[in-house]
């Protein structure tokens, strides 16, 4: 059973800071790219940053500067850093994997984020 268990969401004022983690289970978690999306009310899905197996990371340029992704493969967490917070990153937060096996994809519940203004 795979499993991703986002944590760290809540209310933040902008310019603030604030920690997403992801524990995934059930998945080689050093195989697999792991990412970050985002949905805003009324908006698609979009992504927000993803790191590969080799730890390269790459980012939308909306947060580009402002936020960092990384992982801990021994404790199978991804985790989002984000920082110089703006209303406009408002957004539930979900989490993803990525086999780079065979491109088995997996998502969490989300967690949200709220900033204030």
């Amino acid at each position: 059973q795979v499993q991703l268990v986002e944590s760290g969401g809540g209310l933040v004022q902008a310019g603030g800071s604030l920690r997403l983690s992801c524990v995934a289970s059930g998945i080689i978690f050093s195989r697999n790219r792991m990412g970050w999306y985002r949905q805003a009310p009324g908006k698609q899905r979009e992504l927000v940053a993803f790191i590969t197996s080799g730890s390269n990371a790459a980012y939308a340029n909306s947060v580009r500067g402002r936020f960092t992704v990384s992982r801990n493969n021994a404790i199978n967490t991804v985790s989002l850093e984000m920082n110089s917070l703006e209303p406009e990153d408002t957004a539930v937060y979900y989490c993803n994997a990525r086999s780079t096996s065979n491109g088995e994809g997996y998502w969490g519940k989300g967690t949200l984020v709220t900033v204030s203004s």
